[in-house]
């Protein structure tokens, strides 16, 4: 029995340093995501257009459109691993928005589309690229609207708690980074949840994101803007019973639930989407 233990020992860390090494790779991917560029532009759908260069303040270049449309802007947030090019939500939104008489401003967050970045940071850092977008467009807008996705719209709730928008909408936001993290591995990897919590300091350590800054509810009683989230009850990243635990401490935030999936509520009826949106920012 003895002789066992050397090699159960052997065994034990040659399985912990798989682990980790796995670990350190899928954390590596998971703040490096691939670049989601495609081919077409809004005039495809018969807009005016400029091709955009906006710098943040710690020195980020972002890329994106500015589409010329009337005087009140709609900033439109992708999620994460997505970008302006986006055909699920963003070009939809985006020609919508421009036809109902809105200038549009799309623009690719650090480490995603055509913009500078190597790691994203998961809402700590972009943040600032959110303040370089609201810059912009109030220089060419005489009111600033943003409706952001998935990570794009914790940054539209980072957003309105700031004030850098007249009125505020997200769609999916993540409440629990954690949560939603690990979620996330089973979503996006097909992995398990368990395994995140080896994950997470490997994703620190290779973007610097800090966690802390990622928490929605440390900035809830700030929100004092018009804010409407909205959800979907088959969203299997975030759960309609933690953005109720968040409207709770966030009484200027109202809550528009569907039978969606994660970020899929335009699909499920967009003409009513679409209403919906328009006549939040109309009112």
């Amino acid at each position: 029995m003895v002789l066992w233990i050397p090699v159960l020992i052997a065994v034990v860390v040659a399985v912990t340093i798989i682990l980790l090494l796995f670990s350190a790779m899928v954390a590596y991917k998971l703040v490096t995501p691939a670049r989601f560029i495609q081919s077409w532009t809004p005039k495809d759908f018969g807009a005016d257009y400029e091709n955009i260069e906006l710098k943040t303040e710690d020195g980020m270049k972002l890329k994106g459109w500015h589409i010329k449309g009337g005087e009140n802007c709609i900033i439109l947030l992708h999620g994460y691993s997505r970008s302006r090019w986006d055909d699920v939500y963003m070009r939809k939104v985006m020609e919508r928005m421009w036809k109902s008489g809105y200038s549009v401003l799309a623009v690719d967050f650090r480490a995603h589309g055509e913009s500078e970045g190597k790691h994203t940071t998961l809402g700590d850092k972009e943040i600032l690229d959110v303040k370089a977008m609201v810059e912009y467009a109030k220089k060419n807008c005489k009111k600033v609207y943003i409706v952001g996705y998935s990570m794009g719209g914790f940054l539209a709730l980072k957003s309105a708690s700031l004030e850098l928008a007249d009125k505020v909408v997200a769609d999916s936001p993540y409440i629990y980074t954690d949560k939603t993290g690990a979620r996330g591995l089973k979503y996006f990897a097909n992995l398990p949840e368990w395994l995140y919590i080896f994950v997470k300091p490997f994703a620190i350590l290779i973007s610097g994101v800090k966690y802390e800054n990622t928490n929605p509810f440390k900035f809830a009683k700030s929100i004092k803007v018009p804010t409407l989230i909205i959800a979907g009850k088959k969203d299997p990243l975030v759960k309609i019973e933690e953005i109720e635990e968040f409207l709770k401490v966030a009484p200027n935030v109202k809550l528009r639930v569907t039978e969606a999936a994660h970020v899929r509520s335009i699909i499920l009826n967009e003409e009513e989407y679409m209403a919906k949106i328009l006549q939040f920012f109309s009112q």
